[in-house]
């Protein structure tokens, strides 16, 4: 997150005024959605100066940006804790916690819903607004950098054994995921329940053909 941000918090204080920023953020998107979200109602609510808030961030872009890159911290923290407690015998095993903390995100976690890891969508499981689809990373898209990160932790936590071939098919499952997991929240506010069901089955068989 912090190579989203104009000047690295260094002192305790400028920690938790980001971090309140943040959550001011993530709350009002929930609230008025991102065309009506501004940075003087995120400074004031955060209870910062708005000189404070541009000292951080260069405008609501920039923000929004950090929230994402802040979501996606913490899916694969809390992937890692749970591959951590439950060391799951399989590779597959992995799909349906992913999939399962993503889901609790989008149920439980402010903002979630209508940015997660850098697409900005007009509702809950609904089209995303233009252009936002390199969020995260101006010279990827979004889920190429999740594909990417979620690798990482896959080859360090579970020894998989990985490659041109698998780094391609887990671009193209992630894709996946993020499509079906979509229509599961267009289906039902909480995501419908038999859909998520499907996008792990759709990735565990997909993946099969390119891992052991």
């Amino acid at each position: 997150m912090t190579q989203t941000l104009r000047r690295r918090p260094a002192q305790r204080r400028s920690v938790e005024r980001v971090g309140r920023m943040l959550d001011e953020c993530a709350l009002l998107l929930d609230e008025v959605g991102y065309e009506a979200l501004t940075t003087k109602e995120v400074a004031r609510r955060a209870g910062v100066p708005i000189g404070t808030f541009y000292q951080f961030f260069p405008d609501k872009a920039g923000l929004v940006r950090a929230l994402a890159w802040r979501n996606l911290e913490a899916f694969l923290q809390r992937i890692t804790e749970r591959i951590r407690s439950a060391e799951p015998a399989h590779w597959s095993d992995l799909v349906d916690l992913a999939v399962d903390e993503f889901v609790d995100m989008k149920r439980r976690t402010p903002g979630f819903g209508v940015v997660d890891f850098g697409e900005i969508l007009v509702a809950p499981g609904g089209p995303a607004l233009a252009d936002t689809r390199r969020a995260l990373d101006d010279a990827q898209e979004n889920n190429v950098v999740v594909a990417e990160r979620l690798r990482s932790l896959t080859r360090e936590l579970l020894d998989v054994p990985t490659g041109p071939g698998f780094d391609r098919a887990l671009i193209v499952a992630v894709e996946a995921a993020d499509a079906v997991l979509k229509l599961a929240f267009r289906a039902a506010p909480e995501g419908a329940p038999e859909i998520v069901a499907e996008c792990k089955q759709l990735v565990r068989r997909y993946l099969a053909a390119h891992l052991p």
